[in-house]
């Protein structure tokens, strides 16, 4: 598979057609497919396919059947009520550049997408957590959390998709495959946190227009340095 130019800095909105670029951009689509359909850390390949009907992106081996689909996970925390008096103060040019930013291939990732037993995916259960509100980084906690056997928000439903996270061995090499080792510490013991973390006690959302712009600009570090690893990955494809 050719990887035609991945253009890191290609917003996923433009081929979206004013829809959900999760949902719509072809783009995205491809890219993702592209880059996630690589040999596991056991060595079998993850193939990801597009000619399943209805289905985002499917893999069928001897390794198990998954259906995935895409989130966007950077929350710019714009549209939130709550949030309206701090955001306000930011200049509109900013404002635009990090929703922009947040719509780049480094700000994408793909989980399973199939609900099981009529329950929340992980992308649904992520974005309606009160101790979560969709943050990536707390996100990746959790799933870190999954990893040693440890109780999280998410504890439930990564439970429910524990055939998935298998594939990965452990959170070293989850965090590997997906690109994601710019939110990890250098031993991969603990997440780089956009915000000051307390174990899930207190409320997600930043309190102060200084405590915002802390939160946008660790994350506008993590994305621009995603987007990095995965243009120099794309370039050995």
């Amino acid at each position: 598979m050719s990887n035609d130019g991945i253009d890191a800095n290609f917003d996923m909105r433009s081929d979206a057609n004013g829809r959900d670029p999760d949902e719509s951009s072809k783009t995205l689509r491809r890219y993702h497919q592209l880059l996630w359909s690589k040999p596991l850390p056991s060595g079998a390949l993850f193939e990801l396919s597009t000619a399943t009907p209805s289905v985002y992106l499917h893999h069928m081996s001897e390794l198990g059947q998954f259906w995935l689909s895409s989130d966007t996970v950077i929350r710019t925390f714009r549209g939130v009520l709550r949030m309206d008096p701090i955001i306000s103060q930011i200049p509109e040019a900013e404002r635009e550049e990090f929703s922009r930013l947040g719509y780049t291939i480094g700000a994408m990732m793909v989980f399973p997408g199939n609900r099981l037993d009529g329950k929340w995916t992980i992308n649904q259960a992520r974005g309606m957590s009160p101790k979560l509100e969709d943050r990536f980084d707390l996100t990746l906690e959790c799933i870190r959390r999954h990893y040693i056997g440890e109780d999280s928000p998410l504890s439930d439903v990564l439970e429910r998709y524990a055939e998935f996270f298998a594939l990965f061995d452990d959170f070293r090499g989850y965090v590997d495959f997906f690109l994601l080792q710019d939110l990890v510490t250098d031993d991969y013991s603990g997440i780089r946190f956009f915000a000051p973390f307390n174990n899930f006690v207190s409320p997600p959302f930043p309190r102060s227009v200084a405590e915002y712009e802390r939160y946008r600009a660790l994350t506008i570090d993590f994305v621009t340095a995603r987007n990095e690893r995965i243009r120099e990955y794309a370039s050995t494809l």
